[in-house]
């Protein structure tokens, strides 16, 4: 199966920002770009480690959760509301690699985190290394 950055862009990620309630060009942007050109964009620097179209690790994703979206339960509940309901709960991680709308949520997560919002003057590659 090929995919195109215009299809993950209007297929997954657009999608899943707007159901956050947090899409704007920018941060969609950001998450393309890091989905495209992931390895030399530090916080989604490509790792052996890492699952799903991100590369995020099982400790950052723990992290997320344990330390982020447990201060906020709102958005816990829709991100949790994108993953599948039973292979969640067995194998959480596996939500990385095989749901793209939760991978792109949580990459989304990741970035607020560490970044807050995004600068809408900045191109996305600058966005993400600033």
């Amino acid at each position: 199966m090929y995919v195109t950055a215009d299809h993950l862009r209007d297929h997954v990620i657009r999608p899943t920002l707007e159901y956050l309630g947090a899409w704007t060009p920018a941060i969609e942007g950001v998450l393309l770009d890091a989905a495209v050109n992931a390895p030399e964009l530090g916080l989604f620097s490509a790792r052996n480690e890492g699952l799903g179209l991100f590369h995020i690790t099982a400790a950052q994703h723990r992290d997320i959760w344990d330390r982020y979206l447990a201060f906020k339960p709102d958005i816990a509940s829709r991100v949790r509301g994108l993953a599948s309901q039973r292979a969640f709960l067995s194998d959480p991680d596996s939500e990385l690699q095989t749901n793209l709308s939760y991978c792109t949520a949580i990459a989304w997560l990741m970035h607020q985190r560490a970044n807050g919002t995004v600068d809408s003057t900045k191109t996305p590659t600058a966005a993400v290394r600033a």
